[in-house]
C-alpha cells in the first residue's frame, strides 16, 4: 500500500455533499494532479465528522487541521499555503465568533472535546467505501477473536457484562435480548438491523450507515454467531440512498475478503445479509410492523406476546437491534464488556449519539457518554443558542419524546431520569428551542406528524390522537376554551394507554409535557388570544410604526398580497384583515419600523 505525507479527508455525508462537497473532493484530486502531488498527497473521502453546520468540512492530516466552509474555489490556495509550503490556511479555520482567535486543531475544537466516540469511532476517519481502511482501524477484529476463541454463550455474557441497552429507543438490555433469541427453539433464526429513521430532526443511524457501514455488519455478524442465525436484513428506508449505496459496497467487499456469506473465516459459521428498502412509513420503525412490511405485507403492528425472540421474521426467532446498537458491538468484543461499563451511569451505560438540531449555534452529530447534561450537549458541545437569544426548551427523544425546560438542563441524560420528567431517550434526537418558539404550536407539530404516520389499526390511536389534534388547532386559531385543556389530558392519558404500540403509547408526550411545563402559554392562547411568542398566525398581527416608517415602499412593493398602502416618504398602513401574516414586509423593512403584536 502507498504510504502518503499526508492525508486529505473531506466530509462526505449527507449535509456535506448537499454543501457541495464532492465538487471539493474532485477539486482536490484535480489540483494535487497539477502540482504532481497525487503521489504524496491522498484525498479521502470519508463520513460525517458531526459539525454539520460547519460543512463543506476538511481535516488535514498528519497535523489534523480543520478547515470549514470549504468550497472548490478555496481548494487552490489549501493546496499552495498548506499542502505544498506548510502554511495553514487562517481564514478558513474555525472560530468560536469572529472577535476570538482561530482553533488550528480538530482535537481542540470545543464540539468535538467532551465526545466519546465508540459508534462513531470511524465516521470522519476513514473511506467507508474502502474495507481496507476499516480493517486497519480494528475492523474485523471482534468477529475473528469471536468464531476461532468464543463461543456463542461467551459472546453473549460479554454484551451482558457490558450494560449495552438498545438505543433504538426501547433501552432493553441488549445481551439479555440475545439470550432470548438464543435459547428460543428453532432451526432457522434471523437478525435484523432497524434503520428506519424517520423522526423529524434525526440522523444518527443514517450518518453511521454513510460513514461507517462495516461497524454494523460486524455487529450484525457477531449477534448472529452468538444467537445461531444465518440470514439477517437490514431494513432502511430509500430515502437514504448514499447509506444503502454504501451498504452494498460494504458488503460486496466483505463477502469478496471471506468476511461474509458462507464459511465466514473458514470457522463454519455462514451469514447472509438482505437489504429491505423501506417506503418511509413511521410505524415501520416498530419491530412486528417491520418484520411484516419484511414479508411483503402492509407494516401495522401487531399483539405481543408472541416476542419476535420466539416467533418473529415468518414465525422464526428473530433478534431486532437498531443501528447504533449494533455498531456499538464489534468494540465491545474488542475491548470487552468491563470497559464499556466503565462509562456512563449506574443503569444507563456507555455512550449515546445525539442530532443537535434547532436554535443551536453548531447543529449536527455528537457522541456523549450516559451521565452527561443536557446543559453541556446544549450550551458548551452546541455553542449555546443562536444569536445568543435565551433557551426555552428541548425536545428530546423524537415526535414521541417530550419538551424539557431550563429547569432541566442540568438533568444528567439517563433512560431512568429523562423517563422520570415525561420524556423519552428515543433513538436520540436533541431538537433545541429558543423564546422565539411557540410551545403550543411545537405540540401541534410533533402530534401532526405521528397522526398522519399512525397506521390506524387501534382507535386510541387513530382517533385519538386526531382529536387532540383538532384541539391543538382550535387553539392555535384562537378558538379555545379552558376545558380544552381537560380534554386534552384526558384524551392522552387514555390514547397512552391503550394503543397497540409505542407509536401511539407515546405520541401524546409532547402535548402533556407542555401542558406540564408550559400551562401558561395555553392558557395565554386561550383566555387572552394571544401568542406570547407571537408565532401563531390568527393570533398576531403586523404594524407600522408611523414615527418610524419612512416612506421608502419596500413594504408594499415586497406584500404578496398587496396589503401595504401609502405615498413615497409617507408612513404606510396594513390592511389588516388582507394580512396573511408572512412576515415578509418585516423582514424587508431597512428600519425596523415594523412589529408583531
Amino acid at each position: 500500500m502507498p504510504i502518503y505525507r499526508s492525508h486529505v479527508l473531506v466530509c462526505g455525508g449527507t449535509g456535506c455533499t448537499s454543501s457541495g462537497s464532492r465538487e471539493v473532493i474532485d477539486a482536490f484530486r484535480k489540483e494535487l494532479q497539477k502540482r504532481k502531488l497525487s503521489g504524496e498527497v491522498l484525498v479521502v473521502p470519508t463520513g460525517c465528522h458531526g459539525m454539520c453546520e460547519m460543512g463543506p468540512i476538511v481535516v488535514v492530516y498528519p497535523e489534523g487541521t480543520f478547515y470549514s466552509h470549504v468550497s472548490k474555489g478555496d481548494v487552490p490556495e489549501i493546496v499552495e499555503e498548506h499542502i505544498y509550503k506548510g502554511r495553514p490556511v487562517q481564514r478558513l479555520m474555525y472560530a468560536l465568533d469572529e472577535e476570538k482567535p482561530v482553533i488550528p486543531r480538530y482535537s481542540e475544537i470545543p464540539f468535538y472535546r467532551k465526545q466519546k466516540r465508540i459508534a462513531l469511532k470511524n465516521c470522519g476517519y476513514i473511506n467507508p467505501d474502502n474495507i481496507e481502511e476499516y480493517i486497519a482501524r480494528g475492523g474485523y477484529e471482534a468477529l475473528g477473536k469471536a468464531l476461532t476463541s468464543m463461543t456463542p454463550a461467551q459472546v453473549i455474557d460479554e454484551v451482558k457484562a457490558s450494560s449495552l441497552r438498545g438505543r433504538g429507543g426501547g433501552g432493553f438490555p441488549t445481551g439479555l435480548k440475545w439470550s432470548f433469541c438464543a435459547s428460543a427453539k428453532g432451526d432457522k433464526k434471523y437478525v435484523i438491523c432497524n434503520a428506519d429513521e424517520g423522526d423529524p430532526g434525526a440522523f444518527m443511524d443514517r450518518s453511521i450507515l454513510e460513514g461507517d457501514p462495516h461497524s454494523v455488519i460486524e455487529g450484525m455478524s457477531l449477534g448472529a454467531y452468538a444467537m445461531g442465525a444465518d440470514e439477517g436484513y437490514i431494513y432502511c428506508r430509500a430515502e437514504y440512498p448514499l447509506a444503502i449505496q454504501r451498504l452494498k459496497t460494504a458488503m460486496a467487499q466483505a463477502e469478496e475478503y471471506g468476511l461474509l456469506g458462507e464459511n465466514i473465516m473458514d470457522s463454519g459459521f455462514s451469514l447472509t445479509i438482505h437489504i429491505k428498502e423501506g417506503a418511509g412509513a413511521f410505524v415501520c420503525g416498530e419491530e412486528t410492523a417491520l418484520m411484516a412490511s419484511i414479508e411483503g405485507r402492509r407494516g401495522m403492528p401487531r399483539p405481543r406476546p408472541p416476542f419476535p425472540a420466539n416467533s418473529g421474521l415468518w414465525g422464526c426467532p428473530t433478534n431486532i437491534n437498531n443501528v447504533e446498537t449494533w455498531a456499538n458491538v464489534p468494540q465491545i468484543i474488542s475491548n470487552g464488556g468491563a470497559w464499556y461499563a466503565t462509562m456512563g451511569t449506574e443503569k444507563s451505560k456507555g455512550t449515546k449519539v445525539f442530532a443537535l438540531t434547532g436554535k443551536v449555534k453548531h447543529t449536527g452529530l455528537v457522541e456523549v457518554p450516559m451521565g452527561i447534561t443536557l446543559r453541556e450537549i446544549i450550551f458548551e458541545i452546541g455553542g449555546g443558542i443562536l444569536e445568543d437569544r435565551k433557551f426555552k426548551a428541548v425536545q428530546i427523544g423524537g415526535p414521541s419524546g417530550g419538551c424539557l425546560t431550563e429547569d432541566h438542563l442540568d438533568t444528567p441524560v439517563s433512560y431512568e431520569s429523562l423517563t422520570a420528567l415525561g420524556a423519552i431517550m428515543g433513538s436520540g434526537g436533541l431538537v433545541v428551542m429558543d423564546e422565539t418558539t411557540c410551545m403550543v404550536d411545537v405540540a401541534r407539530f410533533f402530534l401532526s406528524f405521528v397522526q398522519k404516520e399512525s397506521c390506524g389499526k387501534c382507535p386510541f390511536c387513530r382517533i385519538g390522537t386526531k382529536r387532540m389534534l383538532e384541539i391543538l388547532e382550535r387553539i392555535i386559531e384562537g378558538k379555545g376554551v379552558m376545558e380544552d385543556l381537560d380534554k386534552l389530558l384526558a384524551l392522552a392519558h387514555q390514547v397512552k394507554e391503550g394503543s397497540l404500540c409505542a407509536l401511539g403509547g407515546t405520541a401524546p408526550n409532547p402535548v402533556l409535557t407542555t401542558l406540564k411545563y408550559f400551562r401558561d402559554e395555553y392558557e395565554a392562547h386561550i383566555r387572552d388570544k394571544k401568542c406570547p411568542a407571537k408565532v401563531c398566525t390568527s393570533l398576531i398581527h403586523y404594524v407600522i410604526d408611523p414615527a418610524a416608517c419612512i416612506g421608502c415602499t419596500k413594504c408594499a412593493r415586497n406584500c404578496p398580497v398587496s396589503c401595504i398602502a401609502g405615498e413615497v416618504k409617507k408612513p404606510h398602513v396594513i390592511d389588516d384583515e388582507k394580512c396573511i401574516r408572512c412576515g415578509t414586509c418585516k423582514s424587508v423593512c431597512p428600519v425596523g419600523a415594523i412589529s408583531v403584536e
